[in-house]
């Protein structure tokens, strides 16, 4: 079966190291104090916690001294019990508290990691976006930050205490027995002989698993985004049988990892047996001649058992430590991404701009050494709407995103009133464009908020206006809440035409000094297209504008007309005369032409 981009996994361009982990300082540094505060509560919940088995010898040996004597006094053995009460209450109480202080500081450091990889994200070029799938980056932004985050604000404390933890009961064992200690510390080599063993093996199966679960979630991502393609062509099937194969990828790398993560605990807990058993048969040993009392030997039973759980806590930490080295790797990949579009030093803001446009020999390419534009120069005037025509993938919509700087030339120049659009700074730069691009993108929220989107601080009359000259109010006012209509992400309960509405509203409303409309009436019916040109011919007076289009009938009236192909300009000039010179045009228009007459016919 032929692989698909779902069935390749992530590759780590770095080797697992402590490096990563140093880099979190800086998600810690607003947390420590929580962190330092859930840590000596975690520590005294421990400490608390372990006087039970002392309480418990010394009212074993009270009895046994009472017995041998012949008396009985019960006032002790009930104090020693309230004492014990008190600290099983104790212990319980620093355990609530530390469980709500290592949550504020986790959520304080999920927040602080969000923040960086998303506003990083957001500068990535689109060469980043069109090159993997949206759900491969969601998880890394979502699910990876939940587990690193968890394991700096409870696997690090976890890990200190647990380890102080062993030290303490070691110093309460061998407050009770130095030989009986050496006893349960015997299994101790074994286990580390262990772990060192399988550190590798160990590793590389979570890291599997990960890349599995990432593959799974971006194919699902997809999938709902698709979901209407998919039932239209009655893919149900086949898809499902593409996620049942990642699925069962998954479920393979899990079961794997899992099969190498559950054997610590069948190592520590048969060690764990086996120590306690020897602990008996040598306490039996040299219980002779050594005045060994019963609460001692009880006492170090229970000490045994409890030295056996940190250590179990301790491999199940190394497990979350391997994880999240998986995960920290991916996220500082996505933070270490290059930003290819960026201001360069010294770049300065672009000021206020009559509209002048020039392209001085510019070659573009997606991709090294297959050039899209080469050589290409023009000059666009303030105020003069310029139509880009040609074939599927000449490269019209190329000229316009790298205007916007969307994607940066590999030669050339271009020049807005005479400034250099890399010496300017993004913001300034997009800020007097008004781009549609193709997409008609709806974010979620009110029909209101989108159209703001443009122009955060428009007013209500400012948006109702945008919408009328686009031709959009009376749609918008036919729906159950007008403007504060909720729609979805996406806007699927309007029709495409009306999404397209809203996004020409919204490139309106922000007033540019440039204006870029890729396809902007591309899903807009014939009719309401005379209404909408109305609006885009008001739009265009006294601004520059670059008008995409397949259809013709919408840019007849354009000041220049490019007919682009074969990584350049072919041809130029206004409608009529393209028309006279009976080329690219006249053949693309006359055919055009012909396509629409028979349809009108028949209508």
């Amino acid at each position: 079966m032929a692989r698909n981009k779902y069935d390749i996994d992530e590759a780590l361009e770095t080797p697992f190291n402590i490096a990563n982990f140093k880099r979190c300082k800086i998600y810690l540094k607003h947390s420590i104090k929580l962190l330092i505060i859930g840590a000596i509560l975690s520590l005294l919940s421990t400490v608390f916690a372990l006087c039970g088995p002392y309480f418990v010898k010394i009212v074993i040996d009270n009895i046994e001294k009472q017995q041998a004597a012949g008396t009985q006094e019960i006032s002790g053995i009930f104090i020693i019990g309230a004492l014990y009460l008190l600290c099983i209450l104790l212990s319980e109480a620093c355990s609530y508290f530390r469980t709500i202080v290592t949550s504020k500081a986790g959520q304080q450091i999920i927040h602080e990691i969000r923040v960086d990889i998303f506003s990083h994200v957001q500068m990535l070029s689109f060469n980043y976006f069109d090159s993997r799938p949206r759900g491969k980056i969601l998880v890394r932004v979502v699910h990876y930050v939940n587990n690193v985050a968890d394991f700096l604000s409870n696997g690090l404390i976890n890990i200190v205490v647990q380890f102080l933890t062993i030290f303490i009961i070691i110093f309460f064992m061998f407050s009770l027995d130095v030989k009986l200690s050496l006893v349960v510390l015997s299994g101790l080599p074994i286990f580390i002989i262990y772990m060192v063993l399988i550190r590798g093996r160990q590793r590389r199966a979570w890291t599997d698993y990960s890349a599995k679960n990432s593959n799974v979630t971006a194919y699902v991502s997809e999938s709902i985004n698709g979901m209407q393609i998919t039932q239209a062509f009655n893919r149900e099937k086949i898809n499902q049988g593409i996620y049942d194969r990642l699925l069962g990828q998954m479920r393979k790398a899990y079961l794997k990892a899992a099969t190498i993560n559950n054997s610590i605990p069948f190592i520590i807990e048969n060690l764990s047996s086996f120590v306690q058993a020897f602990l008996y048969v040598a306490a039996i040993a040299f219980f002779v001649g050594n005045n060994y009392t019963a609460g001692t030997i009880v006492a170090m039973a229970s000490y045994s058992s409890r030295f056996w759980s940190p250590i179990q806590s301790i491999g199940d930490i190394y497990n979350q430590l391997i994880n999240t080295g998986s995960y920290l790797e991916r996220i500082f990949d996505t933070i270490d991404e290059k930003i290819e579009i960026e201001d360069v030093p010294g770049a300065y803001d672009l000021p206020a701009i009559s509209g002048e446009v020039e392209y001085k020999n510019v070659t573009f390419a997606y991709e090294p050494g297959h050039n899209v534009l080469e050589n290409l120069s023009f000059k666009a005037t303030p105020g003069q709407s310029i139509a880009l025509v040609g074939p599927t993938g000449a490269g019209k919509s190329t000229i316009v995103n790298i205007l916007c700087r969307f994607y940066d030339i590999q030669e050339g120049e271009i020049r807005i009133d005479g400034h250099n659009i890399h010496d300017v700074t993004l913001k300034s730069l997009r800020s007097k464009m008004g781009i549609m691009l193709q997409d008609s993108f709806i974010f979620s929220g009110t029909i209101k908020d989108n159209i703001r989107y443009g122009k955060l601080d428009a007013t209500d009359d400012e948006i109702i206006e945008a919408a009328k000259t686009v031709c959009a109010h009376d749609f918008i006012m036919q729906l159950e809440d007008g403007y504060d209509t909720v729609v979805n992400e996406k806007g699927s309960m309007l029709s495409q035409g009306q999404r397209q509405l809203i996004c020409f509203a919204r490139t309106v409303i922000s007033n540019p000094a440039i204006l870029i409309l890729d396809e902007a009436t591309s899903s807009i019916d014939t009719e309401t297209e005379q209404y909408v040109q109305q609006g885009i011919e008001k739009m265009m007076r006294g601004r520059t504008s670059f008008i995409i289009a397949h259809r013709l009938s919408t840019i007849i009236n354009c000041d220049t007309i490019m007919y682009i192909d074969q990584k350049g300009i072919m041809e130029t000039g206004t409608h009529e005369e393209l028309l006279r010179k009976g080329g690219y045009y006249h053949d693309l228009y006359t055919s055009q032409l012909m396509e629409t007459e028979p349809a009108q016919q028949n209508n």
